[in-house]
């Protein structure tokens, strides 16, 4: 499939770069790494979010370019989308982007519903990123310090440092290797982890007020209600990070966040430990992701939904 993707991307000149709702590190970077590669070979290349860059990802090469309202997709004969199991991940512009003539797929979620023909997926990869590498290092000369830097992110924040399990003696050789064409590990992590918004750090403490319990203590739940992220001013971006906390704890196997969207319609984020697979328990509400994490969405009341949650997880516990 490799090579199949670098004839297209030798063969085609107009190309749009897309991901998911809810943006992350790996989203972000692997885009932003096929937008420079794009450039960079003299292509007319776009990247597209229906989402804003989150604010510690703003300092990724490149970023500002990016775009929040979807062109006139006539001008495009290939779009790229990134890190998504499914077409529908993108948001608004889904429908739009389904017309462009040729899609090419770059994912590493098990759940990937393979949605068009050219589909290079591994879940066995740490991250989309790691996929892209993959098909840049094939092209002599053409990693450059923006393109590092930006896959050096992308790796690093969806193995949650390097210390997922989905970290493998491959991700390391690449990280090392991006290292070595100029990504500086100190500043990158910095501005991702160490550079929160003082409303971030407010909305935690009121998340960490809800933490309890369940099934004899190895499951560990917090809740972001909408009237928390308004009393801090913060943003739904600012939760991200939260779900690893409760797994943090002695004892507790799965970490469950349930952020509040709307009244009775929840955004239930999951961690787990060892073999614990979550991507099983977000697959039974139609959600997916990966063996030790996984989302998916949920309608109803709290108690309604965090039943249903934990009477899913208590059968694979």
């Amino acid at each position: 499939m490799i090579e199949r993707i670098l004839d297209i991307i030798k063969r085609h000149k107009a190309f749009l770069i897309t991901s998911h709702e809810r943006l992350d590190g790996d989203a972000l970077g692997s885009e932003l790494a096929l937008f420079a590669l794009f450039r960079q070979l003299g292509k007319a290349a776009d990247i597209y979010n229906q989402d804003l860059t989150p604010e510690n990802y703003r300092f990724l090469p490149g970023s500002e370019v990016i775009l929040n309202d979807l062109p006139d997709i006539s001008k495009y004969d290939t779009a790229f989308v990134v890190d998504c199991s499914d077409l529908s991940r993108v948001g608004k512009g889904a429908e739009q982007i389904a017309g462009i003539g040729t899609i090419v797929n770059i994912d590493h979620h098990i759940s990937n519903s393979r949605f068009c023909e050219v589909s290079y997926v591994d879940p066995r990869a740490s991250s989309a990123g790691e996929l892209i590498y993959r098909i840049i290092s094939r092209m002599d000369g053409c990693i450059t310090r923006e393109i590092a830097t930006n896959l050096y992110a992308a790796l690093l924040t969806d193995t949650g440092g390097f210390h997922y399990g989905s970290t493998g003696k491959e991700t390391l050789l690449a990280a090392g290797n991006l290292v070595g064409w100029g990504a500086n590990p100190q500043e990158i992590s910095e501005n991702i982890y160490e550079n929160n918004p003082l409303a971030k750090i407010r909305l935690l403490a009121k998340a960490l007020d809800t933490l309890t319990f369940d099934l004899g203590g190895r499951v560990g739940s917090m809740v972001v209600w909408q009237k928390a992220l308004q009393a801090v001013g913060a943003v739904p971006e600012y939760t991200e990070g939260f779900v690893d906390l409760p797994r943090s704890i002695q004892g507790v196997e799965v970490s469950v966040l349930f952020s509040e969207q709307t009244d009775e319609r929840f955004k239930v984020s999951f961690r787990s430990k060892g073999a614990v697979d979550v991507e099983r328990v977000a697959r039974a509400f139609d959600g997916g992701g990966h063996r030790n994490a996984s989302a998916c969405r949920i309608e109803g009341d709290f108690a309604t939904v965090k039943r249903r949650v934990l009477d899913v997880i208590k059968n694979g516990i």
